[in-house]
């Protein structure tokens, strides 16, 4: 085993004490951490302006080591999803989601390895909960797909993948310093989607910090007692009260926030269902994306026809200001997070 230090996820901060600590200035900190998350270089002695001396000491001690890949499979609709191995088994998995009508691509990245919350359509949630994710191990995520796709790999970047951001948000918020730092992996935080099933405390912390990531809200019903039934999460934290805090959001953000409305047959994709989901978010600044349910196994829940999907946006708007159908990716390669775990045999579970 190596017993050397895994810097990938040091701030620039640490890596200015890192190399204060081996008798060098702070401003070599600034250049390793340049080196590492701008340039992508892990080798030490290719990170040319730092002293040799300090290269060779660095090479010693530290290493620089991204989530293994341990799968990748590509659909015919473009979409690409990557299963990372983490140091202690523990399996996460991003997706590249390409958009044909904008011309953009969106990465999706975990930010625990499984789920707690138990939301009965999601695939993460039947592989159990590990842990949270270090800041290094979520932005590691993004450096593995830039490596391999250079600069340009997305434009978009949204906290969707397996877990919920919000009961990571240290760490969660970390990695999204790191990942905007001018002198790092420079994605734009106007470019970032924080998404959350409705972590009440979590939106509030968000609202209050100053960032300028965006928000995004699985819905999935407009009534609590529906809701609890896809999404337990509701029994904590009600519609109202969610609600409540997503105007706040809005309200110190003065920017839309995104609802997710996935329908599933026969369930929440009446006409009635869409006038109360309109009445629940009403006067709040939002854009609606509705989604057709990506079957998985075990669930009992049926995907609805397109048609049905085009006639509940038809009702919402213009009654909401905004709403977009969204087509479901990357179906014939278990594109929905934590199916491609599930398939190559990976437990979120901790054991021992």
């Amino acid at each position: 085993m190596d017993a050397r230090i895994n810097i990938c996820g040091y701030s620039r901060a640490e890596c200015e004490r890192l190399v204060v600590d081996l008798g060098y200035k702070p401003f070599h900190g600034r250049q390793l951490y340049k080196w590492m998350y701008k340039y992508l270089v892990f080798d030490f002695d290719r990170m040319t302006d730092l002293k040799k001396d300090l290269r060779s000491t660095l090479q010693e001690r530290c290493i620089i080591a991204l989530p293994r890949q341990a799968a990748r499979e590509k659909s015919r609709d473009g979409a690409e999803k990557f299963l990372f191995e983490l140091t202690d088994g523990k399996a996460i998995e991003s997706v590249l989601i390409p958009d044909e009508s904008s011309g953009r691509t969106t990465l999706c990245v975990s930010s625990q390895s499984g789920c707690p919350l138990g939301c009965i359509f999601c695939a993460t949630g039947q592989l159990g909960f590990g842990r949270n994710l270090t800041a290094g191990e979520i932005i590691g995520q993004v450096m593995a797909v830039r490596r391999q796709y250079g600069a340009e790999a997305f434009d978009n970047l949204v906290f969707m993948g397996m877990g919920e951001p919000m009961l990571n948000y240290d760490n969660v918020m970390v990695a999204i310093e790191m990942l905007t730092n001018s002198l790092g992996l420079m994605v734009g935080a106007k470019r970032i989607t924080v998404s959350t099933v409705g972590i009440i405390p979590g939106i509030r912390r968000l609202a209050a910090s100053g960032s300028k990531v965006n928000l995004a809200v699985s819905l999935n019903a407009a009534s609590d007692n529906l809701r609890r039934e896809l999404m337990p999460v509701t029994k904590a934290y009600p519609l109202n009260k969610l609600m409540a805090a997503v105007r706040e959001w809005t309200s110190v953000r003065t920017r839309r926030v995104t609802f997710e409305y996935i329908i599933f047959r026969g369930l929440n994709d009446s006409r009635e269902d869409a006038l109360e989901l309109a009445d629940l978010v009403k006067g709040i600044p939002c854009k609606i994306n509705l989604l057709a349910y990506n079957p998985i196994g075990g669930t009992g829940l049926e995907r609805p026809e397109d048609e049905d999907v085009d006639r509940f946006a038809r009702i919402l708007y213009p009654r909401t200001p905004a709403v977009t159908v969204r087509k479901s990716r990357g179906g014939d390669i278990a594109a929905a997070c934590g199916q491609l775990a599930g398939k190559k045999g990976y437990s979120c579970l901790e054991t021992g």
